[in-house]
């Protein structure tokens, strides 16, 4: 699968999207992918993961486990540890930071990749790996459906990403004109409060 087939279940199931968005990071842009609105369909978030199950595999071979970022990359997680044929957990954030919580364990050594569903700076992976490493796991890489980065996300580990796209980002106090002139929305989830 190529990055044109991934935009493609993008754009199948409605999600991507152009306006004037708030990312995750704090950075706007001028396109968002709504990646829910792929993975509520089961056939659609299927093919992207297997996709990157296989890539995964053939770069790193098979890890012991896979960690996803809550909320939005559980999903993804999940569906690409199916195909693996390993188990699937999620750090959530507690205190503002991520946490193993819902007993979940993380074996010394154990040999673990964390999935998101879309990097723009690497923050969320970068934070996400605080608790693998406390435990004892062997981080092996980053592994995303999209790169929204254009490959310049610091991750800070190897990354494997399924799609690879430059969309631009900035600043909140950098704004082109002709997006400061359009309403911000913030379609993500990670600063919403309790």
């Amino acid at each position: 699968m190529n990055t044109e087939d991934v935009l493609n279940e993008f754009r199948g199931a409605g999600a991507l999207r152009e306006g004037h968005f708030i990312l995750a990071s704090g950075r706007h842009s001028p396109m968002f992918l709504q990646k829910n609105l792929v993975f509520q369909h089961a056939d659609r978030t299927e093919r992207l993961c297997r996709a990157l199950a296989q890539k995964i595999e053939l770069e790193f071979g098979k890890p012991d486990l896979i960690v996803a970022p809550a909320v939005g990359a559980i999903i993804p997680g999940y569906e690409t540890a199916r195909w693996l044929g390993v188990p699937s957990i999620y750090v959530e954030r507690e205190d503002g930071q991520f946490k193993l919580r819902r007993a979940f364990t993380i074996a010394p050594g154990a040999k673990v990749v964390v999935v998101e569903d879309v990097i723009t700076t690497g923050g969320s992976f970068r934070e996400a790996v605080e608790p693998i490493q406390a435990a004892g796991g062997v981080v092996l890489c980053c592994a995303c459906i999209v790169d929204r980065s254009g490959g310049r996300a610091d991750v800070g580990w190897p990354l494997v990403a399924l799609a690879t796209v430059d969309v631009p980002s900035y600043p909140a106090d950098a704004l082109p004109p002709e997006l400061a002139a359009l309403p911000a929305e913030e379609p993500g989830s990670k600063r919403l409060r309790a």
